[in-house]
């Protein structure tokens, strides 16, 4: 499907219940050009050694900073001498949260939201791991910015920002072919996680609800998206999208009528054994709802021994 638009998916695997990442090549006037590059490790090492044999690479475009988008950039920009284009912020980001002191003062953020000790322990060594998985870091050469336009094979993409799953991720529109490439804003099966990772912006859900209006506006007829396969009905996805945080906002409602923890509030909504690394994503997307309601003017937070304790 891809290949008429100048396009190649280049699926890598993933060492997570999210079991993979794609991954796009698209060949320009002087060389080819990559979208996204997998985390940084053997696996993906070798898969991009064979897939771009004999190529010359120019530019490494990144939609966001998240590990399994960003991790081999730098590294990958060093064996090629590709020009690096990502969003400023998402640069910042990306600088930012897998730093060993940003790391480790992620224990107390996880206290304050009541983890118990050993798990907040587990959950700060877990995001340690991946600082070899997405170091070196890149230089970023060109900064992505809002309708700013880039040719990726056979036609030209306007860019849009597209807030809340990373602070400043971004996504890319043909309007000749109502084709978006959505990243990780859009997905076929499963909604991206929506988390507050106690810096950035504050209130990440309303920021993810509102670029889902936004592309709305679009209509795009064909969504590419990051994780799972193309789609037709970017809009009926959106839909979707929007009726499931809807559910989970009155879920969370209902269980502040008793008051708790984030970590309490977690452990109700998200019933299933979770991995620590499954934890990290659902005490953040736990917070982000939180957080939503709380600048709705629906819920209360409070500080006790435990921590923030929420309550309507």
């Amino acid at each position: 499907m891809l290949e008429k638009f100048g396009l190649k998916q280049i699926r890598l695997n993933l060492p997570f219940r999210l079991n993979h990442v794609n991954c796009f090549l698209a060949e320009g006037e002087n060389g080819w050009k990559i979208i996204d590059t997998g985390l940084h490790n053997q696996e993906t090492m070798e898969r991009w050694k064979k897939e771009l044999a004999g190529k010359e690479v120019t530019d490494i475009i990144l939609t966001h900073y998240h590990p399994d988008h960003f991790g081999y950039a730098g590294a990958l920009q060093k064996k090629t001498g590709a020009h690096v284009w990502m969003s400023e912020t998402d640069e910042k980001n990306g600088k930012l949260s897998w730093e060993k002191e940003a790391i480790e003062g992620l224990e107390q953020n996880y206290r304050q939201a009541g983890v118990p000790e050993d798990i907040s322990k587990r959950m700060k060594n877990n995001t340690m791991e991946f600082i070899p998985r997405v170091t070196p870091y890149p230089t970023v050469n060109h900064y992505l910015q809002e309708k700013e336009t880039l040719v990726l094979g056979n036609n030209e993409y306007e860019i849009f920002s597209a807030p809340g799953h990373s602070d400043g991720m971004v996504v890319f529109y043909n309007r000749e072919n109502n084709l978006l490439l959505s990243a990780d804003q859009i997905l076929p099966k499963i909604t991206p996680n929506i988390s507050y990772w106690f810096h950035g912006d504050p209130n990440p859900l309303k920021s993810y609800l509102n670029s889902l209006d936004r592309l709305s506006e679009l209509d795009a007829e064909i969504v590419v998206p990051s994780h799972g396969r193309p789609f037709y009905g970017a809009n009926d996805r959106i839909r979707e999208i929007q009726a499931h945080h809807d559910d989970r906002l009155n879920v969370t409602l209902e269980l502040l009528n008793e008051g708790g923890t984030v970590y309490d509030v977690c452990q109700k909504m998200f019933r299933k054994t979770l991995t620590v690394h499954e934890t990290r994503f659902a005490i953040g997307e736990t917070l982000a709802h939180l957080e939503y309601l709380r600048y709705q003017g629906e819920c209360k937070r409070e500080m006790s021994e435990k921590g923030y304790i929420y309550h309507r």
